[in-house]
Parts: C-alpha cells; sequence; structure tokens
C-alpha cells in the first residue's frame, strides 16, 4: 500500500495504491488522518485508481475518514472505483454518506 497526498486551500487529495486490508490499514489510517487534521482543508478526496484489493478494512477507512471530514464541517467524496469496489461500497450503504464515483464518472 502506498500513500500519496495533495492538498488546496479548499480539499485534501489522499491517492492510494496496492491492496488495502487488515494489515496495513492502521498505518493507513495514521498517515490519512495526520495530513486531514494537519491541513485547514475542510474536504476530503479519497482516490482510489490504482486499488487492487480492498477488504472491510477499507470501507472502516473511508468511514474513519467521513468522521474527521463531518466535524470540519467538511465532506468526502470517493473517486475513481473500480465496477468492483463501487458495489463493495454502495453494498455497504457509503452512499448514503459519501459521495462515490467510479472511474467512468471521474473527468
Amino acid at each position: 500500500m502506498a500513500i500519496k497526498i495533495n492538498t488546496t486551500p479548499v480539499r485534501i487529495t489522499v491517492v492510494l495504491s496496492g491492496e488495502i486490508d487488515h494489515h496495513n490499514a492502521a498505518a493507513l489510517r495514521l498517515e490519512a488522518d495526520e495530513a486531514i487534521q494537519s491541513s485547514l482543508a475542510p474536504n476530503v478526496r479519497l482516490d482510489f485508481g490504482d486499488v487492487t484489493f480492498m477488504d472491510s478494512s477499507g470501507i472502516g477507512f473511508v468511514l474513519g475518514r467521513y468522521r474527521i471530514a463531518e466535524s470540519y464541517g467538511g465532506n468526502v467524496e470517493v473517486v475513481n472505483l473500480s465496477d468492483r469496489l463501487y458495489s463493495m461500497m454502495k453494498l455497504a450503504g457509503l452512499d448514503k454518506l459519501v459521495t462515490l464515483k467510479n472511474k467512468k464518472e471521474v473527468k
């Protein structure tokens, strides 16, 4: 798992690649949370374009970042989802809390 952070005044983008599973979820959360909390940007974009595998830890990762963004009055957008990951997140009900966009919807 690799993570890259890009920050603007209104949004922090967390670009993820590789696998998101219970083995690396804690380190991933820590790095993302430090970046989110140290920035002044209220909105969070999670880019899953290069994620090759995700278990339920990925759902928890999105929910945790949602809670942080919500506490700052912001929102979360999850983008570049493969069809499989998009379906997983919709089945988990994340579309009721965050904006989900599959790879076809992102321009």
